[in-house]
C-alpha cells in the first residue's frame, strides 16, 4: 500500500488505484471460489478456461473501446511471448497448483508481495527509481507475509 500511495502521489489517477483494488478483490474472491468447488480438471484444463474466459471478457471490452490494429514488431512479439508462456501459462499453473496444495488464505498472502516485487524489478530491470519508502513498503510487506505464514504454520 504504501508503494501504491507514493505512485498516486506522483501521478497514479483515482481510476487506476481504484481498477487495481477492484482487481485484488475480484482475485481473492476468486483464489476462494476455486479452493471451495475444486475441479476435477487438470491445471491445463483450468488455465484453459480461466484464459477463455478472460479472452471473452477483453474481447467485449476491445469491441466497446478499441480500433483493432496490431503492429506485429519484434516487440511486439517479444512482449506477446512473455505474457502467454511465463504470465498466463507459468503463473496461473503456479496458482493452480498453490490452490491444491495450501489452504485459500495461504495462498492469497502471497498477492502482497506482488507490489513491492514489482517495483524491485522495475528498478533492477527497468532503471526506474526505489526510494527508501519504496524500500519500506517492500520490507513491511515481507515481514507481514512471513508473520501470517509462521501463524498459519503453527494454528
Amino acid at each position: 500500500m504504501i508503494i501504491i500511495i507514493s505512485d498516486l502521489i506522483d501521478g497514479l489517477t483515482v481510476v487506476a488505484f481504484f481498477a487495481g483494488i477492484v482487481g485484488l478483490v475480484s482475485s481473492s474472491l476468486g483464489i476462494i471460489w476455486q479452493k471451495k468447488i475444486g475441479s476435477d480438471l487438470s491445471l491445463s484444463g483450468n488455465n484453459f478456461l480461466q484464459a477463455l474466459s478472460a479472452a471473452i471478457f477483453h474481447l467485449l471490452l476491445a469491441l466497446c473501446f478499441e480500433k483493432f490494429f496490431i503492429n506485429f514488431s519484434n516487440d511486439f512479439i517479444l512482449a506477446m511471448s512473455w505474457q502467454i508462456f511465463a504470465v498466463s501459462l507459468g503463473a496461473f499453473l503456479i496458482l493452480m497448483w498453490l490452490l491444491a496444495k495450501n489452504k485459500a488464505n495461504e495462498t492469497s498472502t502471497l498477492f502482497f508481495l506482488v507490489p513491492p516485487i514489482s517495483a524491485l524489478l522495475a528498478f533492477l530491470i527497468l532503471e526506474e527509481t526505489f526510494t527508501s519508502f519504496d524500500f519500506l513498503g517492500l520490507f513491511l510487506s515481507c515481514l507481514g507475509v512471513f508473520i501470517v505464514s509462521k501463524i498459519q504454520i503453527k494454528l
